[in-house]
């Protein structure tokens, strides 16, 4: 099989990259990132050399390198690429839905010219917007997204839906809750705190940090993606979540006290415009319909991941330091990737 991946140098798709190269040793993988700032292929050291993975630097915005990429009866495409962090996505709404929007639609029209067998949209639980103290969103939950980074992601899914009822296309979209574990962007809430502490800087807390998230170590969410990949059913939504609830507040806490790290580095800040209060996922469906269930437990895979950024300095602080960026516009410029 021949599996196309985009965004595949953030931190879900270079973890998915890996986790069908160790369980499909026959695949081949070709790897379509722009190397925006949160694509770093220093994740994906370890399977450089590997001759069924390729790395080819391309925007899933332009056309013209989607359809030299894509060969006519490829099997399957992953949609990781999309701008995701719900910070910027306030400060810098239109690059949201260039990349989320415009992106997908130009990489379905791709998919579409080529005959791509199945096309697979990673998507978000936040499209659905915020639950109050009690319930779960199930795949018929209503879109209702309070931010323009999820506004962005429901309209892709939307857009990915029309594909599969206007054109018979085989299209499955997963909405996943959080994710964490290793070669996550510093930006993010458990890598960022996990290195504040580390300095013993503040650790910066939204409003009353009681808004509650769903989490789901990142290899877990990986098995979810390949089995929807192998198995979903033309046209479905598979929710994946760990049913593991947490408030924000809860998350730092068990940072500083696997650091043992003072609880009085919890700097409370002003909360963040339109912050959602709760998700939770009901992943019955996929449970069902495809087996899957974590394999992860909260506790194990949260302590795995702190050990995880303690032990990998060089790769994080690369990141800050801008350096993997100065690698790549000298490695690669603004030219594509060779694909063989």
């Amino acid at each position: 099989m021949n599996i196309f991946i985009t965004g595949g140098a953030g931190f879900i798709g270079s973890n998915f990259i890996k986790y069908i190269l160790k369980n499909h040793a026959d695949y081949h993988v070709y790897n379509l990132d722009a190397l925006t700032y949160a694509g770093n292929l220093d994740s994906l050291w370890d399977v450089e050399s590997n001759p069924h993975y390729r790395f080819i630097k391309t925007d899933i915005q332009d056309a013209g390198a989607l359809d030299e990429i894509l060969a006519p009866g490829s099997d399957a495409v992953v949609n990781f690429a999309a701008e995701s962090h719900v910070d910027r996505s306030i400060l810098d709404p239109q690059a949201f839905t260039h990349t989320n929007v415009l992106g997908t639609h130009v990489l379905l029209e791709a998919a579409r010219r080529a005959g791509v067998k199945k096309f697979v949209q990673v998507s978000t639980d936040e499209v659905y917007g915020t639950l109050g103290s009690t319930g779960y969103f199930t795949e018929e939950s209503p879109l209702l997204p309070n931010s323009p980074y999820s506004a962005s992601k429901a309209g892709a899914d939307c857009i990915v839906r029309a594909y599969h009822e206007t054109y018979s296309m085989d299209v499955n979209i997963t909405r996943c809750s959080n994710n964490y574990g290793p070669y996550q962007f510093p930006e993010k809430l458990i890598p960022l705190m996990v290195i504040n502490a580390l300095h013993d800087k503040p650790l910066p807390v939204y409003g009353d940090g009681q808004n509650i998230r769903d989490w789901l170590h990142v290899e877990d969410h990986c098995q979810a993606i390949d089995l929807v990949l192998h198995n979903g059913r033309p046209g479905e939504v598979y929710n994946v979540g760990g049913h593991n609830e947490r408030t924000n507040l809860q998350i730092v806490q068990s940072i500083l006290s696997e650091l043992g790290k003072p609880e009085s580095l919890i700097q409370f800040v002003e909360d963040r415009l339109g912050h959602d209060r709760r998700y939770a996922i009901d992943a019955t469906k996929i449970r069902n319909e495809l087996g899957w269930t974590p394999r992860y437990t909260f506790e194990d895979g949260l302590r795995e991941t702190i050990r995880w950024y303690v032990d990998h300095r060089d790769w994080w602080e690369n990141v800050q330091s801008g350096e993997y960026r100065k690698y790549y516009e000298q490695q690669y410029g603004s030219r594509l990737g060779a694909r063989s």
